[in-house]
């Protein structure tokens, strides 16, 4: 019931809020029941959730109601496990052996990458074959002459798809890497919040970690001289 009505609403909102803004803000979400007029979400991370609540809740009740469902407020709980339903949850283990995992993107801080921006999908012509060969180089790991990688161009030429390849290609390369891709809002977010918590110690430190730090529309923090 919940996927159906879900899956309904889900197609009207990757149009009205356009592909960019449902990849990344509404697509991570799951919707875990209606009740009370309530509707309760499962979403990966605190930032994300906060996210959809400021700026596309009235989207969501919307459709949701157009769908048949009595929606007057959204709920939210962060982490993988809420999202299993209480049954399965409750379910004896199974026999078969746990496939291994790898480290994901650091999802609690950033973005989730779109599995669609691969290097076998990207389109290499005059504009970008340099930047694409560049970014083939990042991917590989290991020392380079250029660092930090700094993707400038036009609209329409792949920068964002160049850097979610660059971080799909590493990781599959490097298992145990941590990489952190989010946009230059999401990080002037985090460096507002840790000033505001006065926890500037904590933030540098989680950005210093990872092995990788991509930023996308970097050029947002131009002028921002504290960040």
């Amino acid at each position: 019931m919940m996927d159906r009505i879900w899956g309904q609403a889900c197609a009207e909102l990757e149009k009205s809020v356009g592909p960019n803004n449902y990849n990344h803000w509404i697509k991570p979400l799951h919707l875990a029941a209606i009740d009370d007029g309530a509707a309760h979400f499962v979403s990966p991370t605190r930032f994300i959730s906060d996210w959809v609540n400021r700026h596309f809740a009235k989207d969501i009740m919307t459709v949701l109601t157009r769908a048949g469902a009595s929606v007057e407020r959204l709920r939210f709980d962060v982490g993988s496990q809420a999202a299993r339903p209480a049954a399965q949850a409750a379910a004896p283990a199974s026999h078969a052996p746990e496939a291994p995992t790898t480290r994901a993107p650091r999802a609690d801080l950033g973005a989730p990458l779109d599995p669609r921006y691969t290097f076998s999908n990207f389109v290499v012509g005059k504009p970008n074959e340099l930047a694409h060969a560049a970014a083939r180089r990042v991917a590989e790991g290991g020392p380079v002459g250029f660092n930090p990688l700094f993707l400038y161009g036009g609209v329409g030429l792949g920068k964002t798809h160049l850097m979610h390849a660059i971080a799909h290609d590493y990781q599959a390369r490097h298992p145990s890497a941590q990489v952190l891709y989010l946009s230059a809002e999401q990080f002037m977010y985090r460096f507002v919040q840790a000033l505001r918590e006065s926890s500037i110690m904590d933030f540098k430190s989680m950005f210093r970690n990872v092995n990788m730090l991509m930023v996308d529309d970097v050029q947002f923090i131009a002028g921002k001289d504290s960040t």
